[in-house]
Parts: structure tokens; sequence; C-alpha cells
């Protein structure tokens, strides 16, 4: 197939931008002088390819203005003057990285930090010499290629073959509104922008589901002890003894993560924690930490629970810590106080919370230098233990960790409990995607800003598919309605939210745990995770919008919409 002539890729570029992006148009530079070409080849000692020298001969570069159109990621072309300083800067960056003369061949073309026959002929994302598209003017196979530069990572070529061919590709994204290296352009208030059209697996692999088909592993019986001697029989009779006798490593101490509530009975506390029924058994702690690396808990947090005198405590027995979040502390000491012991590494950390409140003031915390041997942080080991004593002598609290090892605990996995929503997160973010947000708020009438926000949070719902659940449906029904939607804790709308982010953690935590980031061979692949990731920040959107109201939630929720269209969506849902 024959590919367009240089000149003809940018007349079509031209007609469309003077048709649908004026703006954009209107920055286009006039072609730049062929003198000006030829002393750029001349300072730089390099022949500029022919595609380049007519790409320029038909628009020097673009005014480096907002709105200036640009080539989706790698930024606005150059003019010839830029293309002149950002190669001699890059050269002189490289020259003391890899000396070209030792460069032999096209398969060492890119075996070098910057190329000395390479021109950088865009601005990349930030418009400054750091990256871009880079083309070869290096004699040989790669004459005339494009490659992608960037200064923390290797330089590569792109697929194209080409400036002819990257300048076709844009032609045609541009007028029939396809990808072009994986964004798509759209005209939008006579500027052209480009966007990132998302897409998600319509039915994720579920690991919760997975887990449901498995089994908790059950308790090994002990394993029999061997004789501490072995007789060995002679032919006269005698007997040899052989003793046996190791030395075993000495085992690392017990100090789990505690959370201790006054007044409340093990059972309560399980509940403030999340606690979910089905899981809910005896265990001891071998069994509770054998059951939580298993497949049966996917990766949800276990812990045990019992009494010390009048206080209730849990431990951790695996999963990610939970101990230390403030909105834990704040459901489990609601109506009475709550103690947190917690060690990571070298910290150990004692915290405080009254009726619902963990204060910075009440945060004690030792953290120790790693040392050598057995126990890599003895202070934190000492400070463990330290900190156990004070607690019985202020609170009353007696509990030695060693004591509970082997008794069976009610013990259970955690739906863990959702994040605080940050109420002024949002508050100060001015520009969401190019599009400014700040000035839409402050010219839009709350009650249409608030409805129009409802419609894209459906939006951003269907699209991710969030909004298949009976509870979120209903939830975004009285969004759109103006009415109020419970999000209390442990509100059919919260566990279901819970329940969607143990589904992204656990998909995480099996994707992350497999040979390759990207191995699709697993029960689980990456498609899996990011959609369930995408539900996630949905469900994060809706959290916004009930708790922190329409303007703190639009950021999200803008910023999170799959449809490359959403500006002229949004337009229509103001219009109302």
């Amino acid at each position: 197939m024959s590919i367009a002539a240089v000149e003809d890729s940018w007349g079509r570029i031209d007609a469309w931008l003077l048709r649908h992006a004026p703006v954009s148009h209107a920055l286009l530079r006039p072609p730049a002088p062929p003198s000006a070409i030829r002393a750029a080849e001349r300072a730089l000692g390099v022949r500029f390819h022919s595609d380049l020298v007519a790409s320029l001969s038909c628009h020097d570069g673009v005014e480096l203005q907002p709105g200036a159109p640009v080539l989706a990621y790698y930024g606005p072309p150059s003019c010839v003057a830029d293309i002149g300083k950002s190669t001699s800067f890059l050269r002189g960056i490289g020259a003391d990285v890899q000396d070209d003369d030792e460069l032999d061949g096209d398969d060492d073309e890119l075996a070098t930090y910057w190329h000395h026959d390479w021109l950088l002929i865009t601005l990349g994302i930030g418009w400054q010499s750091s990256d871009g598209l880079f083309l070869s003017c290096h004699p040989g196979r790669n004459w005339g290629r494009l490659g992608r530069y960037f200064d923390e990572d290797t330089p590569s070529f792109t697929g194209w073959a080409s400036l002819r061919h990257a300048l076709a590709d844009l032609a045609d994204a541009l007028e029939r509104g396809r990808p072009f290296n994986g964004r798509t352009p759209l005209a939008y208030e006579g500027a052209l922008l480009w966007e990132h059209e998302t897409t998600a697996v319509p039915d994720p692999v579920s690991p919760l589901a997975l887990a449901a088909e498995t089994a908790e592993p059950e308790p090994e019986p002990p394993a029999p002890s061997e004789p501490p001697f072995v007789p060995v029989g002679r032919p006269n009779g005698a007997y040899l003894v052989m003793v046996r006798h190791r030395t075993a490593p000495p085992p690392p101490p017990t100090q789990p993560d505690v959370v201790f509530a006054e007044h409340l009975t093990p059972a309560e506390l399980l509940r403030r924690l999340g606690a979910i029924p089905d899981t809910i058994d005896p265990r001891t702690r071998a069994r509770a930490q054998k059951a939580a690396d298993s497949p049966w808990a996917a990766h949800r947090p276990m812990v045990r629970a019992g009494s010390a005198g009048g206080w209730a405590y849990a431990t951790q027995e695996g999963g990610a810590a939970q101990f230390t979040r403030p909105e834990v502390l704040r459901r489990v000491s609601a109506d009475t106080r709550a103690v947190a012991l917690t060690r990571r590494g070298p910290e150990v950390q004692v915290t405080v919370a009254e009726d619902g409140v963990p204060g910075p003031e009440d945060v004690r915390h030792v953290l120790s230098p790693r040392e050598g041997g057995g126990d890599f942080w003895p202070g934190s080991t000492a400070a463990y233990a330290r900190f156990l004593a004070e607690l019985e002598g202020e609170f009353g609290i007696t509990y030695r960790p060693d004591d509970d090892t082997g008794a069976e605990l009610t013990s259970a996995l955690l739906l863990p409990v959702l994040e605080d929503v940050d109420r002024a997160a949002n508050r100060y973010v001015g520009e969401v995607r190019n599009f400014d947000l700040a000035a839409l708020i402050e010219r839009t009438p709350p009650a249409r800003l608030r409805t129009a926000m409802a419609a894209q949070l459906g939006r951003l719902a269907a699209e991710t598919r969030f909004d298949m659940y009976d509870e979120v449906s209903d939830a975004l029904a009285r969004t759109a309605r103006g009415e109020a939607v419970d999000l209390t804790p442990d509100s059919p709308l919260d566990a279901r939210i819970r329940t969607l982010t143990a589904e992204a953690w656990a998909a995480r935590q099996m994707v992350s745990g497999q040979r390759a980031w990207r191995d699709d061979n697993g029960p689980v692949t990456q498609p899996d995770f990011s959609a369930w990731a995408l539900r996630v920040e949905a469900a994060r959107a809706l959290r916004e919008f009930v708790h922190a109201g329409a303007p703190a939630a639009a950021a999200t929720i803008l910023s999170r919409r799959m449809s490359a269209h959403w500006r002229t969506e949004l337009a229509a849902d103001l219009e109302g």
C-alpha cells in the first residue's frame, strides 16, 4: 500500500484543523525558509531526511501556546530553531555517556544515550527537550526512521518506518476519529485535544469467588518427635549408641499487632473490625496464620479475638495491616476507648483512641536501627515488651502474646472498613484532563452542577459496570433524584463497596505475585485487576459525592470517565 506524500498528509491535517479546531490551526507556523533548513544542517553537521525537509516546508513547527496542535504523547512538532537547540543540548549531555565513535553498524544505533545523527523533532509531553520523537539521519537501514526518546529510559524506534508514515496515520486519526499512538483526537472549543479511551473486561474473574471454591486448610497434626538416640547393633552383640543433637535457631519473638477495646466482648470487637460471619471459627495462632496464607483467604486480613481483664483484644495473624488505620481505630473505639500496639520492622507504636477520636498526641513510637544477628531490630523488640508493661500499668491491660499461641480463640477473616473520605482532597483541583474544572464550578449554579455531576457519575458507573449491583443502582437513582443515600457503616451499599475493594486488593496481589507483571496465564490477569480497580474508583466517586458533595467529587468523576467524549456528554448534562 502506497503512503501519501508528506505534503498531502499535511494538507489533510490542515483541512481538518481549519474546520474543527481553528484555534489549533492558527498556531501552526508558516513554512520554514529553505535557507534556515540549510543553515541548521550545516550547524549540526547532519543532512536532514527528505521527509523532515518536506514537513518543515509545510509548517515550521507550531507556536508553543495553549491549544497548539500536538502529536498525542509525543508533543508539538518543533521548528527548525528548536530542532537545532534540542539536538545540540542532547549531544552535550550524551557526550559524557557514550562515545559515538565506538558504535559500529545499524544494530548499535540505539546503544547510546544520544546518537550524533539523531534530530529531536518534537518537544514531548512537557514541551521540553527531555523527551519526544527523534528522526534518524544516520546513513544505513535506519535512515529516516522515527524513534522515541525519554531521558530516563532507553531510546527505541517506533512502529513508523518514516515521518511520512506517521503524518499519514495522524491525518487518518483526525479524519476518522480513531486512536493515534493510543489516544483519540477530539475538537473542543476550537482546539485539538487528545483523550485516552479506556476499556475494561466486562466480567472480570472474581478472586473471592475463586476463594469460595476452596476449603480452609485443616490444621496439621503435630510432627512425631525423633528419638533422642538410635541404637546400632554389631555382630558381637554390642550396641553403638548414636545421639542426635541439633541446635535449632531461636524462634522469632511473638509480637503481633494487637488492639484492645475496653468493655467490649470479643464478638463485638470482631464485628467492629469487619469480621465475615461465614469465616468465624475457633483457631490457634498457627492455624489462623496458615489459613491467612491460603487461597481460601484471598488476601483478606485474619484476626483472633480474646479477653484480657475488662478489655477485649484482637491480634492480626495475616493480611494487610489494619490496626494503624485511623478509620479502624475510630470504629473500634466508638463509645469506649481503644489502644493499639503495632510493630512494623524497626518501628513499634502505641496509639490511643477514645470515643472514635484517635489523636496524634496519643501516639507513642520507637524507631530502632537495624543490626546484625537473628534480631535485626533489638531496640524494637525491647520497645514492644516495654510498651506491654506500660499498658499494664496505665490501663490495667495484662497481655502476654505467648500465652494464647496454642489457645483456640474466636477468629475470622475481615472485610476491611473503608478509608475515610477526605472532604478537602479535591477542593483545590483547578484542572482535570486539560479541562478548567474550577471555572465550571464557579460559573455553574449548585443545583445544576449537582444534577450534571450525578449524570456523569451514572455514566462512570455504567462504563465500569459498577451499576450492575442492586445497592449501587438504587443509590445512583437516588442521586439522580436528589435524594439521600444511605452509606453508613454496615449498610448494604457500604458492604458492597467493601467487597469490591477486597476483590481489587486480592486481584492486585494475585497479579503481582505471578511470574511476570503481565503474565495472563494465572487465574486472575492484569485486565481482571484493572476492571476491579476501575469499579473501586467509581465507588470512590460515589462516596465523595454522598459525603462531600458534587464540587468535591467532580474531579474524581471526570478524571475517571472512560469515554473519550465525556466533554460533549458533560455539556449535554449541564444543559439538562
